[in-house]
């Protein structure tokens, strides 16, 4: 293969004894999702996105996932507002909960302030933020903060890069995005500005989106799925046709639209979250569907199948949403069979794999026929590929570079090919969440590191910490055993029990010989205990607890979370 061109970097440093610029990453780095930084410039903060993260498998119970809020609640009094740059929920479906513990105004496109806002309004928290429309090349001064807002092309419509015009030169965040030669709105990724800040004052550091950064080629356009959707339309005319995919993504639901309609077909919505936004983008004049063309969902009944078309929430298999509720035969509206096409327009968030597999299995059980991106082009991703970065990188000849929004595999192939593009490798930083970066005169370097853990939300916010979750994990994988036995106070005399109740390690009627084994091995340790003078009971549920533990594990080399109750009288 022949070596990448490599682009001299532009000189972009700042004058001798200008303020130092410090950036904070809170998460987005090392994973997908969580995303936050903070932008520190005269003594004062600009969040960039607060997003949260959805559990994976080995967390049980776990709703979501936030940013460890620990630096911004101590420096509260400091933050001047957030940026979010686009309106997905790993980026903005965090202020909800951070509104909770402070006050601040968001800035973002008009869009994206909307998608946000559904959050912030049903937790009640409008009143504590004030939320601030940017438009697509605005430059604006938000206390110390030069920021300029230019458009990119991802998968949901008016995302921004950001441009913090700083002492210590331009900060450009590409925010998510990819090159789009040829979008659904028109509204493509403005290379043209970015490459005037390159020519103009130069990029003293670049942050750049690093999902794909292991995939050769170039992302392909969001046009080209219209056109298989319409394939597909035209190919199943005699079934009625399902289709599933992210609620924000409104240019693959224009373009699910348009099919329909341009085969005779009714639309309707099936999710709340998917009605939802389709009234906001056909509010905002971002969706264009004919008011006798949508219907709402209760209307399909009685509907000729054939002249229906569903969009659907639910392409992540997420438990209880529309489209499991279908492959599960328990959805209000829709019965699904064989004659309905029910195609998958997204592909599985890592970590969803088996939720959408179920989900698939299910449909196919009840006879429908079901279309994915393995079979189909029916879905291309909102990130660019390496030869859209290697674009980026060339055009703004970074005088630094620090990958974001990714894996940490992702981050460092990023980093390897901005070495490649000819950044210097003294200044490329490879960081993770919690590193401090300070830009300065004297260069761009680490200069610490703040709490950047999980914080888990199941339910409320702080309703899951690391010890709550480590034993869900074992009383998962192991299960729990209780012991309860009554000790006379005076003696220590075994006045009755040992009692042992299970759940998860063995099923007690079939295992009553076993039971009665490990009830002689506590009584045996209970009488060994007791000797002579005073009862002490914590060295009786001591000595309890061991001798059960040793002999589950001797007997069934488990080891379930034992629970010793002793009772005195």
């Amino acid at each position: 293969m022949a070596e990448a061109p490599r682009v001299a970097a532009r000189p972009a440093l700042a004058p001798a004894g200008a303020d130092a610029v410090r950036i904070v990453f809170l998460g987005g780095l090392g994973e997908i999702g969580r995303n936050c930084a903070c932008i520190e410039v005269g003594g004062r903060i600009m969040l960039l996105d607060v997003g949260i993260m959805f559990p994976d498998s080995d967390m049980p119970g776990v709703d979501l996932v936030l940013p460890d809020f620990t630096y911004l609640r101590e420096n509260a009094d400091r933050i001047e507002g957030c940026i979010i740059t686009h309106g997905h929920e790993d980026h903005c479906g965090g202020l909800s909960f951070l509104l909770r513990e402070m006050k601040f105004p968001i800035y973002g496109s008009a869009l994206s302030l909307g998608l946000a806002r559904s959050r912030i309004e049903e937790s009640g928290l409008l009143g504590r933020t004030d939320l601030r429309v940017v438009r697509d090349g605005e430059r604006r001064q938000i206390g110390p903060f030069d920021v300029e807002f230019i458009p990119v092309t991802h998968s949901v419509p008016h995302g921004f890069a950001t441009a913090f015009h700083t002492p210590q030169g331009v900060i450009l965040h590409t925010g998510d995005f990819k090159i789009d030669l040829t979008p659904v709105d028109g509204r493509s990724t403005d290379l043209a500005r970015i490459g005037a800040l390159a020519d103009g004052p130069g990029i003293r550091l670049l942050l750049s989106d690093s999902t794909n950064a292991e995939e050769e080629g170039h992302t392909r356009s969001e046009s080209r799925v219209g056109r298989v959707l319409s394939d597909l339309f035209a190919a199943h005319p005699d079934k009625r046709v399902i289709m599933a995919c992210f609620a924000s993504h409104l240019h693959r639901m224009q373009q699910i639209a348009d099919a329909a309609v341009a085969n005779g077909r009714t639309v309707a919505t099936l999710g709340r979250s998917m009605a939802r936004n389709v009234a906001l983008g056909r509010q905002m004049g971002l969706l264009s569907i004919p008011d006798d063309r949508l219907v709402d969902i209760e209307k399909t009944v009685g509907m000729d199948p054939r002249r229906v078309c569903v969009i659907s929430t639910g392409s992540q298999g997420e438990p209880m949403s529309a489209l499991a509720l279908m492959a599960a035969g328990e959805n209000k509206w829709l019965s699904v069979g064989p004659g309905d096409l029910v195609v998958l327009s997204s592909h599985a968030i890592p970590g969803n794999e088996t939720n959408v597999g179920k989900v698939i299995d299910g449909l196919s059980r009840l006879g429908a026929e079901v279309v994915h991106s393995g079979l189909a082009e029916v879905h291309v991703s909102g990130h660019a590929k390496r030869d859209e970065l290697r674009t980026i990188l060339s055009l703004t000849r970074p005088d630094a570079f620090i990958p974001v929004h990714g894996e940490f595999r992702h981050l460092s192939h990023h980093a390897r090919l901005a070495e490649e593009m000819g950044v210097d490798p003294d200044h490329i930083l490879l960081a993770e969440d919690g590193d401090v970066i300070d830009l300065t005169s004297e260069g761009v370097d680490f200069a610490g590191e703040v709490p950047a853990g999980y914080m888990y939300v199941d339910g409320i916010v702080g309703d899951v910490g690391r010890g709550v979750l480590r034993d869900r994990k074992v009383l998962a994988e192991e299960g729990v055993v209780i012991l309860v036995v009554t000790v006379d106070a005076k003696t220590g005399e075994v006045v009755s029990g040992p009692e042992i109740i299970t759940r998860g390690w063995v099923y007690a009627p079939e295992a009553e010989d076993l039971l009665g084994e490990a009830r002689q091995a506590v009584l045996g340790a209970l009488q060994d205990a007791a000797g002579p003078g005073p009862v002490d009971f914590e060295t009786m549920r001591r000595r309890a607890r061991q001798a059960l533990g040793r002999f589950v594990s001797e007997r069934t080399r488990r080891r379930p979370m034992i629970i010793p109750v002793v009772m005195e009288v």
